[in-house]
C-alpha cells in the first residue's frame, strides 16, 4: 500500500515540476524591488541632503557634531572645520562628522 501511495505521489511531483524557470524568479525580482523602495533609496536620499548641508556651510552656522558637541563655525579650510564651543574654546571637526545644522 505505502509503494503505490509513493509511487503515485512520484508522479504527481513530476507534473507540477514543468514551470518554467523564470517564474520561479519572479518572487526574487519583487523582494529585492521592496528592499530597493524601502532601505536603499531612503539611505541614498538622506546622504544627498546631509552632503548638499556639508557643501553650504559658511562661517557663522550653528552645527551639532556627530558626537553631540553644539559649536559656532569660525572658520573652514578644505575637510576640516574649527568650532566654537564656548568663549575661547575652540576645536577641529572634520567635516564629514558634522550631523546638522541646529535650528533656531
Amino acid at each position: 500500500m505505502f509503494e503505490t501511495l509513493a509511487y503515485a505521489m512520484a508522479s504527481q511531483g513530476e507534473k507540477a515540476t514543468g514551470g518554467s524557470g523564470i517564474a520561479a524568479l519572479i518572487p526574487l525580482i519583487l523582494i529585492f524591488v521592496i528592499f530597493y523602495f524601502l532601505l536603499i533609496r531612503p539611505q541614498q536620499k538622506r546622504m544627498k541632503e546631509h552632503r548638499q548641508i556639508l557643501d553650504n556651510l559658511k562661517r557663522g552656522d550653528k552645527v551639532i557634531t556627530a558626537g553631540g558637541l553644539y559649536g559656532t563655525i569660525v572658520n573652514i579650510e578644505g575637510n576640516v572645520v574649527t568650532l566654537e564651543l564656548g568663549e575661547k574654546i575652540r576645536v577641529k571637526v572634520n567635516k564629514n562628522y558634522i550631523a546638522g545644522l541646529v535650528k533656531e
